[in-house]
């Protein structure tokens, strides 16, 4: 800690905009009030203009942080700095925000990325971010990060329009004043990427159409109407009557940026010209002064108190992205042929070839039932097809109003748009489900699944929430909140997962059980979706599923009731592979509670599905053991993800806190596997993560082990996806919530504290078996698949549409890699020989008698499933499947030399005597 009356660092100017001067700071935050604290930090509080209440919180939380960081380098810009976190989290914490974002970055000299980071250090070391702060950091971060991206496409686009003249330089900054100013007017949600870059085309359209011609590049001369008006001020005098959007123009700026011309007219229509009318603007054919551009973004900007985006026409430091290499400079090519430059994959560029690749995929599905899903539709014993339809339309004008209510007001037919997508999207990943199904059960009538009002809305929402991730950009998608409980922060204003849940008052219990099949069911999903649709997965079980009213609640108490033995799980079938055979109409039709005199079906497991799904297939009486069996799958299946989803996250933390103790993980988990499958109820409205760091503390108290619950909670942030609340909001009872260690205490230990001493005594419980870990179940459609037999060739399946030439970069459009790097042809030949080697190996096999079959595990190489899945293999490569058969016959002849020299090999089949 610094020693007091340090030399003061003299203030700078009071903070930009402000509407009180220096000296009534003075009068109110005088230096005799703060005699005990450092003259560097009352400069700091005087400079930033904040009150004495904030100055003393502010000097509280500086001694705590002083006093548990290690180090502090013995500097005044240092102290200075962190003096200022100090100050701006108070500020944010207590709700009474006296300058902006970019005044305390000035006053700190940081830019947005470091002042952040030194924010999230000083939380590591002390705990200094609230959840509100969280809430206002993250919001920041992803407005500054869509901000940047958005004026690095703005400099490259108007480089394309204008000459360089100092003219035009003029008008670049007053087009992108005006962009600040509308999107602040009329977008709710600043940081929806999409839609912020839309209006900005917007602008720049109504920009170029009142640009003289030689300010312009050729191929946007001929787009502005004679007779140009040269006049710069706009006086707002004499206007003439309102020019509707050139559309020629329109086109041309959203074929040049690869954008929809139907979104970026339906913002034009809706948003820009409300926006123009609400203005001085409108009806002018003259280019607004700059000056006054800037004088009305002032006064937004003072309201949000947020960054100065003006300053990104400035290069200011305090906007500088830093180590972000967001747009990076395409490389040169060497090639001559290649004349070319390849554009590079920027964030907007990304996400706008994401969305058309979704246009593109949904060409050929409508918004309506296709003639296939009609005849299931008649095929049913209750025809479903009027219910759809009116549950689709219903849903729409729900979504409608949500969306434009979260954007926007006048947003409402975007909405709309985005719908229509997930509407198409939604009866063909039907239609495929539908289609598996028939094969796999050999039924038509599929009534029941059908007229199942929680699947269709269930299968809808995945739709969208793939249509609304796919918007959102992979850059840009807003982490999910892991807290599960609703508390007026980030969340809310996000439009990716669980937005959608609350938009349609739709369990997250009934949601999980079609995103699986909604996978296998959408091949041309990308590997990013599939990864986000298994994230909303990975929430649901954790947290999402737990929150009160959940439907998963009643079917534990159920399921408990028939089977007060089994329960949710037994843990004898922990051990067993996760069988991933479960399809949605298994989940949603699977019974909620079984009677041993409820009627069920002979057959085997198919036979099962196939009465559910058709009512009319002959049932008879169960035993009880068989009636056991048809306990809820759902639940089931649920249980089992659970499981080996803690186990993973639990072994994963105690590698880091119990390295000398490795005997201590099967008995936390024991704990926590006790706790899940006997007192869930713990769950309610918590998180799993909760759980499982109560359970480690518990068991190394009892075992004598020294662990301080913040240790457990430190090394807890390092683990990946990862939410602080998880650990510093916690409902204690009633709406009541509090820290992690306040839940041990008061309700954790108190519930199971009797279990927890069974643990030291002599004689403790049994342990539970470890989960059986298998593979993901979802196969990436674009992964590289490893070729079997090798440690380092793989080969990557490429849809002929999904990447068009013009999008690939020259590295991209051959790729091989082999583990290590080519320089010289020699790896090439060896690759050659190896697969002519092959060829002729395979040949010689056919001339000598049958081929051996492939090994089972060689299709799990290849499909990504698990072992014992069984399904078929596709699509594979006539390549891969000759490697496949070699890797075999040379897998058997090893074994059968080793049975050779240990004198025991069978000559038929090369078995143990």
């Amino acid at each position: 800690m610094p020693p007091k009356k340090r030399s003061a660092v003299s203030p700078k100017s009071g903070a930009k905009g402000s509407k009180c001067s220096n000296k009534d700071v003075e009068s109110r935050l005088s230096a005799e009030k703060h005699e005990d604290k450092d003259t560097g930090f009352v400069a700091l509080c005087m400079d930033l203009m904040v009150t004495d209440a904030v100055c003393d919180q502010a000097w509280i939380m500086w001694k705590k942080v002083s006093e548990a960081m290690d180090k502090i380098p013995d500097t005044t810009s240092h102290y200075r700095r962190i003096w200022g976190a100090c100050l701006f989290l108070v500020v944010t914490d207590m709700g009474v925000v006296n300058f902006t974002f970019s005044d305390i970055l000035k006053a700190l000299d940081l830019n947005v990325k470091q002042f952040i980071n030194l924010l999230r250090m000083l939380d590591v070391n002390v705990d200094t971010i609230s959840p509100k702060v969280n809430g206002v950091l993250s919001r920041l971060e992803k407005k500054y990060n869509v901000s940047l991206a958005l004026y690095q496409r703005f400099e490259k686009t108007c480089k394309r329009i204008y000459s360089e003249t100092s003219v035009t330089k003029s008008t670049m900054r007053s087009s992108w004043l005006m962009f600040l100013l509308a999107k602040g007017r009329v977008l709710q949600m600043e940081d929806d990427l999409v839609i912020a870059f839309q209006l900005l085309l917007c602008v720049l359209e109504f920009f170029i159409k009142r640009s003289s011609p030689a300010d312009l590049q050729p191929l946007y001369k001929s787009a502005v109407n004679p007779p140009t008006r040269t006049s710069r001020r706009c006086t707002g005098k004499a206007k003439v009557p309102s020019q509707e959007m050139d559309m020629q123009l329109l086109e041309s700026l959203c074929k040049e940026n690869e954008c929809s011309v139907d979104e970026v007219r339906n913002i034009y229509q809706t948003s820009f010209s409300a926006f123009l009318d609400s203005s001085r603007f409108s009806g002018s054919q003259e280019l607004p002064e700059m000056e006054d551009l800037s004088k009305e973004y002032e006064e937004l900007y003072l309201i949000n108190k947020d960054f100065d985006a003006r300053l990104f026409l400035d290069d200011d430091g305090t906007l500088s992205p830093e180590l972000m290499d967001l747009e990076m400079t395409p490389k040169k090519i060497q090639s001559d042929e290649e004349q070319t430059r390849v554009p590079p994959q920027t964030p907007i560029r990304a996400t706008l070839n994401s969305i058309r690749q979704l246009r593109v995929d949904l060409t050929s599905a409508g918004d309506h039932p296709s003639d296939n899903l009609i005849v299931f539709f008649k095929n049913c014993t209750v025809d479903p097809s009027d219910e759809i339809m009116m549950r689709v339309e219903q849903l729409g004008q729900v979504f409608g109003q949500r969306f434009a209510q979260a954007v926007g007001h006048r947003c409402l037919s975007l909405g709309k748009q985005r719908f229509a997508l997930g509407v198409c999207l939604y009866y063909r990943v039907m239609e495929s489900m539908l289609k598996s199904e028939e094969e796999r059960l050999s039924v038509h009538n599929f009534s029941k699944l059908l007229n199942n009002s929680s699947f269709h809305t269930s299968l809808l929402a995945c739709a969208l929430e793939v249509v609304m991730a796919t918007y959102a950009g992979n850059s840009f998608r807003t982490a999910m909140s892991s807290s599960g409980s609703g508390n007026g922060t980030l969340e809310e204003l996000d439009l990716c997962f669980p937005w959608i849940l609350d938009v349609f008052q739709l369990s997250a219990f009934d949601f999980y059980k079609v995103i699986e099949s909604f996978i296998k069911a959408e091949p041309s999903l990308s590997r990013d979706m599939v990864k986000h649709l298994e994230r909303c997965e990975h929430q649901i079980i954790e947290s999402t599923a737990w929150r009160d009213g959940s439907p998963l609640f009643e079917l534990l108490r159920q399921s408990c009731e028939e089977y007060p033995v089994e329960q949710a799980e037994a843990t004898a079938t922990l051990s067993q592979p996760l069988q991933h055979s479960h399809t949605a109409a298994d989940l949603y039709l699977s019974p909620v509670r079984v009677s041993v005199n409820q009627p069920m079906p002979v057959d085997s497991t198919t036979s099962d599905a196939a009465t559910t799904l058709n009512p009319s297939t002959p049932t008879t009486k169960p035993s009880i053991q068989s009636a056991r069996q048809l306990k809820s799958n759902s639940l089931t299946l649920f249980y089992k993800k659970l499981y080996r989803m803690a186990y993973l996250r639990l072994k994963e933390l105690c590698a880091r806190l119990l390295a000398a103790h490795p005997e201590l993980e099967p008995i936390i988990w024991t704990l926590l596997q006790h706790t899940l499958q006997n007192e869930y109820d713990l769950m309610r409205d918590r998180h799993l993560d909760q759980l499982m760091m109560s359970a480690i503390y518990a068991i190394c108290k009892v075992k004598s082990v020294d662990l301080r619950f913040k240790t457990i909670v430190t090394e807890y942030k390092q683990l990946p996806n990862t939410d602080q609340e998880t650990f510093k909001r916690v409902l204690i009872r009633d709406s009541q919530y509090d820290s992690i260690i306040v839940f041990y205490n008061l309700v954790f230990m108190q519930k199971l504290k009797t279990n927890i001493l069974q643990y030291s005594s002599p004689r403790p419980p049994p342990l539970s078996p470890i989960p059986h870990i298998p593979c993901s179940p979802y196969k990436y459609p674009n992964s590289p698949l490893r070729v079997p037999g090798s440690n380092n060739v793989y080969i990557s399946p490429m849809k002929g549409s999904r990447s068009s030439p013009g999008v690939m970069t020259p590295q991209s459009r051959i790729l091989v890699s082999i583990g290590e790097s080519f320089r010289s042809p020699d790896k090439f030949h060896k690759i050659n020989q190896m697969v002519s080697s092959i060829d002729l190996s395979l040949k010689r096999r056919m001339d000598g008698g049958s081929t051996p079959k492939p090994l089972k595990r060689l299709r799990f190489d290849m499909d990504g499933q698990d072992e014992t899945d069984g399904s078929k293999s596709s699509g594979d490569s006539t390549l891969i499947q000759k490697l496949a058969e070699m890797n075999s016959t040379r897998s058997r002849m090893q074994v059968q030399k080793m049975m050779e020299k240990s004198d025991v090999w069978d000559s038929k089949f090369g078995k143990k005597e």
